[in-house]
């Protein structure tokens, strides 16, 4: 599976970003994307797996929990690839940037 396939379901994101706060226990993970999402325990255990299936997260045995955590050679990856397209977003975001700043100066200068 590509890696924009794995990424590209809302799901399995979500996962990624609640585990780059740091390891959970896929009890945590299922009751977080429950709450969120509404699908199944065996739902979330498939994403769980794809996502260690790919590459994107590991997982080790704690007792009886399964602890996982993000792996970030893929993502870094991913983001080598986005590093061709950086210059399509990054002068426009730059000159908001500027503009933003511009901004504030003036209002700190008109405020009383």
């Amino acid at each position: 599976m590509h890696a924009f396939d794995v990424l590209g379901d809302p799901v399995r994101r979500r996962i990624l970003e609640l585990l780059a706060d740091g390891e959970q226990s896929s009890g945590a993970v299922t009751a977080t994307i429950r709450a969120e999402f509404g699908v199944s325990q065996p739902a979330v255990s498939q994403h769980l797996r794809v996502l260690r299936d790919n590459g994107f997260a590991t997982v080790r045995p704690e007792g009886t929990r399964r602890i996982y955590a993000v792996r970030d050679a893929p993502l870094r990856e991913v983001d080598a690839w986005l590093d061709h397209f950086r210059r399509f977003w990054t002068p426009p975001l730059d000159a908001l940037a500027t503009e933003v700043a511009r901004g504030r100066r003036t209002r700190e200068r008109t405020d009383p």
